[in-house]
């Protein structure tokens, strides 16, 4: 099996990049920071531009293209910093009007764990909530989904470690509107867009680290002359590819075990590799200016959606006994 992009592929990976990097710069990203919400102009452009219908048939509006497709988009969207419910409306935009032209959002929520967070609360128009225990095997969870507009949820402000997704803890949301979806479907599939997020914000630390340690001077040499610092940089690459290699095979496979896989992965390549970057940059790294910290705290909250590290382990230790 070939799993080298092709060329669609790669032009849809760099028209995507192309289109964050003019609309979502530095200057927004920082902008960002102060006001997190949702830029509904840029959800528009995004919207316009197939973003969110990416995957619905082509019948239906939608570019009628396929998950390994939505990974390269939420990957470039992850190594952008961009804030938002980018996997809830990928996942969603077949089933709440407007989500596929970016004229509305929605959030995403997991029942099955508390606290229940809600991210970018004022943001969304709707909410849905997935809800289930977890099982043993191949089938992963099973469960219902149910949705609510915004508006008659009960929700208190919950503390976020990344300043650029505001959480809400939801108090109550009305089961009065079921949903009929696959559940352990979309749970694989948010779990396996979140590893791409991840993934991108793993690739775009590597390349902070190794550009300032190609500038930064220290006795009269680039710091990345130094054998300390080439092996952290090496390191965070080989981390970037072995998660780019499992997340990109899940997309064709998606195996239960294989996803669970890539997103313990790409959540350590992210997690790491922000931290040996803040440690390339020295103490600069650690000052509110650097774009370090961002990384680090979008890679922790990451870290914690859609299947956590003790649960991954379990599961593929599972597997490899049954």
């Amino acid at each position: 099996m070939d799993f080298q992009l092709t060329d669609e592929q790669r032009a849809l990976k760099d028209g995507t990049r192309e289109l964050l990097a003019g609309r979502f710069g530095r200057g927004r990203l920082r902008a960002a920071v102060e006001d997190p919400g949702p830029d509904r102009a840029l959800w528009r452009e995004l919207g316009a531009a197939g973003f969110f219908a990416l995957r619905l048939p082509e019948k239906d509006g939608g570019v009628g293209l396929g998950l390994p497709e939505a990974v390269l988009v939420l990957e470039e969207a992850g190594r952008a910093l961009l804030p938002g419910p980018l996997v809830a409306c990928q996942l969603l935009a077949g089933v709440v009007d407007g989500v596929a032209t970016g004229e509305k959002t929605v959030g995403l929520c997991e029942g099955a764990r508390e606290p229940v967070l809600w991210e970018h609360p004022a943001g969304c128009d709707e909410l849905i909530l997935v809800e289930g225990d977890e099982v043993e095997g191949a089938r992963g969870r099973t469960g219902g989904a149910y949705r609510s507009a915004s508006d008659r949820v009960s929700y208190a402000p919950f503390a976020s470690v990344d300043p650029l997704t505001p959480l809400a803890r939801v108090l109550h949301l009305p089961r009065t509107e079921p949903v009929a979806l696959d559940v352990p479907r979309l749970r694989r599939e948010a779990a396996l867009l979140t590893a791409a997020q991840q993934l991108g914000s793993a690739v775009r630390t590597v390349e902070m680290a190794a550009g300032h340690a190609r500038e930064r001077e220290q006795f009269g040499a680039p710091i990345g002359s130094f054998q300390a610092v080439k092996q952290l940089c090496a390191q965070m690459l080989v981390r970037a590819e072995m998660a780019r290699s499992a997340v990109y095979a899940a997309s064709i496979t998606e195996s239960v075990l294989d996803i669970t896989g890539a997103k313990l992965l790409a959540d350590e390549a992210a997690v790491r590799n922000a931290r040996d970057c803040l440690q390339v940059h020295g103490g600069m790294g650690f000052t509110w200016e650097a774009d370090v910290h961002l990384h680090l705290k979008r890679a922790w909250l990451r870290a914690e959606c859609w299947g956590v590290a003790g649960e991954a382990e379990e599961l593929l230790a599972a597997g490899l006994i049954a």
